[in-house]
C-alpha cells in the first residue's frame, strides 16, 4: 500500500514513467482498425465473423483506385470481369456459372456503398476508390444482417464522412504510361468543409483516363455458306461474297477508359442525440474496344468487325439518420440509385461460328432484293437499373450484459433490358416487326422485391464467453414481362418471338408480350456464435450460419420453362483474432466448411437462351488467414491467403435435382470443381518508412498470386443443332485459367504536407489471366477463346497534397 501511495502520489518518478509507457504503444504497435461489418463500430480484433479491412492509409499505399485493384488484396474474394463496371463477385468458392445474364439469378455476393445496397446483376458497380475510409470483406454468409444477395459474404466501400472538426483538404495527380499502350493520367481532390459547429460538407471530385492496350489487327472472316470470293467491306453490303474484313476498324490501343464523377455529403447535428447525413455521389465511364484478347490472332491482339462502346453512368443519393430514443440507437438508411449502360457489341464470332454448324445460319442473310448481304452483326443494348432500398433498425446499448439490434428491410430493383441483335441491310422478313435490320430483340422488364425483418442478439454468459443468435425472415417477388426473340416471319421457323406472343405488348416493350412470369417466395435464415476472449489480444469463435438467394423466373420456355428455386449456403466455422509481441503481430482466421444446397446454375440452352436450373448440392472447404507484423520500426509485413475446396456433389445432367439422369449426357460429374475460385489466393506486401534528411521516404513491393480455375462447370455438351447429340469438350475447348503471379513496386518522398511517389504496376508485365470466356455457346465459339488479362506494366509517378 505504500508503495503504491508514493507511486501514485509522483515520489518515484521513475517508476511512475515506467507505469506510463506501459500504457504508451510502443513504436512498434500496429494501429487499431475500426469496422462496422456488424452495423456498429468496433475494434475489428473484437468482431467474431472473418472481415479484412483495407483501410484508407493501405488503400493509398497500394494504388488502389477502382474495383480490380482492390479486390486482388482479398484473397477469399474472385471475380469475372469482361470490363471496367462488367464484374461478377465471388466468395470462398460459391460459384457455379460464368453467366451474368440479364435474366439470371442474382449475385452470391452484396456489395454496400456506406449503408445502402449496390448490388445490380449487371455486375458490382465500379466505384472508383479516393476519399474512402475502408474496404470491408465480410466472409461466409452474412443472412442475418445483410439477407438476399449476402449468401456467400458481403464487401463493404465505406466513404469519409464530414466533420466539422475543422477544414481539410487535398488533391493528387497521377500521370502513368502502359507498356503496349499509351499514356494515361488522374486527377482526384476533396474539401472538407464546416459550416458551423454542428453543420460540414463535404467534396470530392476525380477525373481518370486509362490508356489502352488491346490492338484490334486486321483481318478476315470467310463465311462457308455464302458462296463467291468478293470481299466485303462494312458499307458495300450489296456484294455478293463470302469474306468479310474489318479494315474500317483497325486501331491500335482499341480500349480506353475514362471516369470522371464526384460526391457531396452534408452531415448536420438535428439536436444532442440525433444526426443526418445526406448525399449523392455520381460517376460517368465510358470506353471502346475490348478488355479481351484473342490468342489465335497474337497477344493482346484482336480482329473484330464492328463498332464496341461501352456508356455506364450512375448515380445514388443517400440519407442515413442516426438517433437516440431513451438509451436506444435508432437508425434509418435509405437510398435510391440510377444506372444505365449503353453498349454496342460486335458479334460477328456468333454469326461466323453458327455458320459452321449443321444449320448453316448465314445463308439466310440477304436483303430484300435476296442478295447476300454481310453477316457481321452488332449487339446493341441499354439497360436501366433503378434500386430503392430502406432500412430501419434499433439496438439496444452495447456495453449491456445483454445487447440486441433488430430492424425492417425493404428493397426494390428494377432492370428495363434492351438487346438488340442488329445486321446492316437484313431482309424485312427476317426482322423484327418495327425494328428493320433487328434479327433478335430482348426488351423487358425485370423487377426484384426483397422484404425483410430481423433481429440478432448476444449474451455475455461470462465475461469471457457470449452466445450470439440471429435470425432474419425473408420474402421475395420476382417478376419478368416483355418479349424476347425473332420476328413473325423469321426464316429459322422457330416459335421463340412473335409466334409464341399471346398479348399486346405493355407499354413499348417490343411489338408484343410472349413472357410475363412471376415468382414468390418465403422463409429464413440464421446464424449461431459463440465466442470466448482468451484474454484481452485473443479471441476464438465457433459459428453455424445460413445464407440464400431468390428464385426466379426462367424465360425461356424450353426446358427451363420452370421457374429455378432459391438456392442456399449452411456454413460452419471456426476463425480466431490474435496479436502478439505488444501488439506488434497481429494474426487471424479462419476455417470452415460449407454446404451450397440447390444451388442456381445458369447454362446456354436451345437458341443460346440461358437457363437456370437447381443443379444439386456442392460443398467447399477451406481456410483463410490474414497476418501483418511490425518487427522494427519503420518496417511493415502484410499478406493474405485462403484456399478453397470446392466440389460438386453429384452428376448435372441438365435436370433439376431428384430426376434421374440415366440416359442423360453428364455434363458435369459428381467431383468437378467449382469454376472461377482458384485453389490458392495470396498477397504479401512489404514497406520500409524512414527518415531521409528533412523528408519522409518509402519503399514498397507487393506480390499477388493464385492457382489456376475453371470458367465454367460443364466439362461437356452437346453441339447446338445436333440430334443425335454431338458431345463437345466444354473445359477442353475453353481451356484452364492459367494461375499467375504478379509483383508491384513503389517508392516515395515526403515533407510537411506534400508526397511524390514513382510506381510500378505489374512490374514483370505478367499476362494475368483474370477470365477466359466464348462470344456465344462455348460448343461453337469456344474454339477461339478471349483472355481478360490484367494491364500490362505500368509505370506511374503520383504528386499529392494535404492542408
Amino acid at each position: 500500500m505504500l508503495l503504491a501511495s508514493t507511486v501514485l502520489g509522483g515520489a518515484t518518478p521513475s517508476l511512475a514513467a515506467a507505469a506510463a509507457a506501459a500504457d504508451t504503444p510502443s513504436a512498434t504497435s500496429l494501429s487499431e482498425v475500426i469496422v462496422t461489418a456488424q452495423k456498429r463500430e468496433e475494434n475489428l480484433q473484437n468482431v467474431p465473423i472473418s472481415v479484412q479491412a483495407l483501410g484508407a492509409q493501405k488503400l493509398e499505399q497500394l494504388h488502389v483506385t477502382n474495383f480490380n485493384d482492390y479486390i486482388k488484396f482479398l484473397p477469399s474474394v474472385t471475380y469475372q470481369s469482361t470490363g471496367p463496371g462488367m464484374s461478377n463477385v465471388y466468395m470462398r468458392g460459391v460459384a457455379a456459372d460464368n453467366q451474368s445474364n440479364h435474366s439470371g439469378s442474382l449475385p452470391t455476393v452484396g456489395t454496400y456503398l456506406d449503408e445502402q445496397p449496390i448490388t445490380t446483376i449487371g455486375g458490382a458497380l465500379d466505384v472508383h476508390v479516393y476519399d474512402i475510409a475502408r474496404v470491408e470483406s465480410l466472409s461466409g454468409p452474412q443472412g442475418t444482417l445483410y439477407g438476399a444477395s449476402s449468401e456467400a459474404g458481403t464487401i463493404r466501400i465505406i466513404t469519409n464522412p464530414p466533420s466539422t472538426a475543422g477544414f481539410s483538404a487535398g488533391y493528387d495527380a497521377t500521370v502513368n504510361q502502359v507498356s503496349h499502350g499509351g499514356t494515361g493520367y488522374e486527377f482526384e481532390g476533396f474539401a472538407n468543409l464546416p459550416l458551423s459547429d454542428k453543420v460540414a460538407l463535404r467534396l470530392v471530385g476525380f477525373g481518370e483516363h486509362d490508356a489502352g492496350y488491346i490492338d484490334n489487327v486486321l483481318g478476315t472472316r470467310q463465311f462457308s455458306t455464302v458462296f463467291g470470293t468478293t470481299i466485303f467491306a462494312p458499307g458495300n453490303p450489296h456484294n455478293m461474297g463470302s469474306i468479310v474484313n474489318n479494315a474500317g476498324f483497325v486501331k491500335n490501343d482499341y480500349n480506353p477508359n475514362d471516369v470522371y464523377g464526384g460526391r457531396v455529403a452534408l452531415k448536420a447535428d438535428l439536436s444532442t442525440n440525433w444526426t443526418a447525413t445526406a448525399s449523392v455521389i455520381a460517376q460517368d465511364q465510358r470506353n471502346t474496344g475490348i478488355f479481351g484478347f484473342d490468342p489465335s490472332v497474337g497477344d493482346l491482339e484482336v480482329t473484330h468487325f464492328r463498332p464496341e462502346t461501352q456508356h455506364d453512368r450512375w448515380y445514388q443519393a443517400a440519407l442515413t439518420v442516426h438517433g437516440k430514443i431513451a438509451n436506444f440507437d435508432v437508425v434509418y438508411s435509405g437510398g435510391h440509385m440510377d444506372r444505365r449502360i449503353d453498349t454496342i457489341s460486335d458479334y460477328t464470332d456468333y454469326s461466323y461460328f453458327y455458320d459452321q454448324a449443321p444449320r448453316y445460319y448465314a445463308k439466310y442473310f440477304t436483303d430484300d432484293a435476296g442478295n447476300f448481304i454481310d453477316p457481321t452483326q452488332v449487339i446493341i443494348g441499354h439497360d436501366r437499373f433503378l434500386k430503392d432500398s430502406h432500412e430501419l433498425r434499433v439496438s439496444s446499448p452495447q456495453d449491456e450484459r445483454f445487447r440486441i439490434v433488430g430492424g425492417l428491410f425493404y428493397q426494390k430493383q428494377q432492370h428495363h433490358i434492351i438487346q438488340d441483335y442488329f445486321v446492316q441491310n437484313l431482309a424485312t422478313v427476317g426482322s423484327v416487326t418495327g425494328y428493320p435490320g433487328t434479327l433478335w430483340l430482348t426488351d423487358q422488364e425485370r423487377v426484384d422485391r426483397d422484404y425483410a425483418a430481423f433481429t440478432e442478439a448476444s449474451f455475455d454468459i461470462t465475461p469471457k464467453l457470449t452466445a450470439t443468435g440471429g435470425i432474419r425472415f425473408y420474402r421475395f417477388d420476382n417478376s419478368l414481362i416483355g418479349f424476347y426473340g425473332f420476328g413473325l416471319n423469321n426464316f429459322y421457323g422457330s416459335h421463340t418471338g412473335e409466334k409464341s406472343c399471346f398479348a399486346p405488348a405493355v407499354g413499348n416493350l417490343g411489338p408484343c408480350t410472349d413472357l410475363d412470369k412471376e415468382v414468390i417466395g418465403t422463409g429464413e435464415t440464421h446464424k449461431l456464435n459463440l465466442t470466448y476472449h482468451i484474454d484481452s489480444d485473443k479471441l476464438i469463435y465457433i459459428t453455424y450460419s445460413t445464407g440464400f438467394r431468390p428464385g426466379g423466373v426462367n424465360r425461356n420456355g424450353g426446358p427451363g420453362v420452370a421457374p429455378y428455386q432459391p438456392d442456399y449456403l449452411s456454413n460452419y466455422e471456426f476463425g480466431w483474432k490474435t496479436s502478439f509481441l505488444d501488439n506488434s503481430l497481429r494474426f487471424n482466421g479462419a476455417v470452415y466448411l460449407e454446404d451450397w444446397q440447390n444451388f442456381q446454375f445458369a447454362f446456354l440452352g436451345l437458341n443460346s437462351l440461358t437457363v437456370v436450373e437447381n443443379a444439386g448440392n456442392a460443398r467447399i472447404y477451406g481456410v483463410e488467414s490474414d497476418v501483418t507484423w511490425r518487427p522494427v520500426k519503420g518496417l511493415t509485413f502484410s499478406g493474405s491467403a485462403a484456399y478453397d475446396h470446392a466440389k460438386l456433389q453429384q452428376d448435372f445432367c441438365g435436370l433439376p435435382p431428384g430426376q434421374s439422369c440415366a440416359g442423360m449426357l453428364i455434363q458435369a460429374p459428381a467431383g468437378s470443381d467449382l469454376p472461377v475460385t482458384p485453389r490458392f489466393k495470396a498477397n504479401l506486401t512489404a514497406r520500409y518508412e524512414f527518415e531521409m534528411g528533412s523528408m519522409n521516404a518509402h519503399l514498397q513491393g507487393s506480390v499477388v498470386g493464385q492457382t489456376g480455375s475453371w470458367s465454367d462447370l460443364l466439362t461437356q455438351a452437346c453441339i447446338p443443332g445436333t440430334n443425335p447429340c454431338v458431345v463437345s469438350p466444354v473445359r477442353g475447348l475453353l481451356g484452364r485459367q492459367a494461375g499467375y503471379t504478379t509483383a508491384d513496386f513503389s517508392a516515395g518522398v515526403g515533407r510537411d504536407n506534400w508526397s511524390l511517389e514513382l510506381s510500378l504496376i505489374n512490374a514483370f508485365d505478367t499476362r494475368a489471366q483474370l477470365y477466359r470466356y466464348a462470344e456465344c455457346t462455348i460448343q461453337l465459339c469456344g474454339h477461339e477463346p478471349y483472355i481478360v488479362p490484367s494491364r500490362p506494366r505500368t509505370i506511374a509517378l503520383r504528386f499529392g497534397q494535404k492542408f
